[in-house]
């Protein structure tokens, strides 16, 4: 285990269907890892994602960066429908705040 691998983003959840425990890495979206514990799960998809981050280091392949570590302008562009683009200007209009601050605030409520 590395002090870069430390710093991916994990996550254990129960999975139904397999009747054990994943443990997931979001910087590695393919790998996923099964264990009857959550503590083996996240073991486990540590010692994976060491192990792919070895093995791409060794191949000379890019390497993943941790979201912990990378940049963020904090502009966010989408695409939505006409309908709903007017409704949130109508809804920013009468609250009296900019459209970007309602859909900032909405985001914050989910």
């Amino acid at each position: 285990m590395t002090e870069e691998t430390d710093r991916y983003t994990y996550r254990v959840m129960w999975s139904e269907e397999d009747g054990e425990y994943v443990g997931l890495c979001a910087e590695f979206g393919l790998l996923s890892h099964l264990a009857d514990t959550p503590e083996n799960a996240f073991s486990g998809i540590r010692d994976l994602v060491a192990f792919c981050v070895d093995d791409l280091r060794k191949e000379g392949a890019p390497v993943p960066e941790p979201f912990s570590t990378r940049s963020y302008s904090g502009h966010l562009s989408i695409r939505i429908p006409p309908e709903m683009h007017r409704a949130l200007a109508v809804d920013a209009a009468e609250a009296g705040v900019s459209m970007n601050r309602l859909v900032s605030a909405r985001l914050t409520k989910t």
